[in-house]
């Protein structure tokens, strides 16, 4: 097991707790052809918010679940702060970039 996996599975939790602190928590699913999107993010089909929950939460937790191998790189942090330039936030998306820079940092912290 990568000595990194028990901090990722913290900084998910986080990353979760955070999204559900803010209201951008969906009860309801998308449906399954905007979950299917070949686009990075899901950007045509998913919020950011639903991204980060139905896609990227998932995906991690079945890599720590099933030992596999962590990816060699993550830019969500970025993605982050593109997404919340264009919106009127007031701020409410600081703690979730900070909570996502810190897991890009672990995802590229030498095993």
């Amino acid at each position: 097991m990568d000595a990194r996996f028990l901090q990722i599975a913290d900084q998910l939790l986080l990353i979760e707790r955070e999204l559900r602190i803010q209201g951008w928590w969906d009860d309801a699913r998308p449906s399954a052809e905007a979950l299917s999107s070949v686009e990075p993010f899901s950007v045509d089909t998913l919020d950011f918010e639903q991204w980060l929950q139905w896609i990227f939460l998932p995906r991690m937790k079945a890599i720590l679940e099933q030992d596999l191998p962590l990816p060699n790189a993550s830019g969500i942090q970025e993605m982050a702060e593109m997404v919340f330039a264009g919106r009127n936030v007031q701020g409410r998306d600081r703690q979730l970039q900070v909570l996502l820079k810190e897991f890009d940092q672990l995802i590229t912290a030498a095993r």
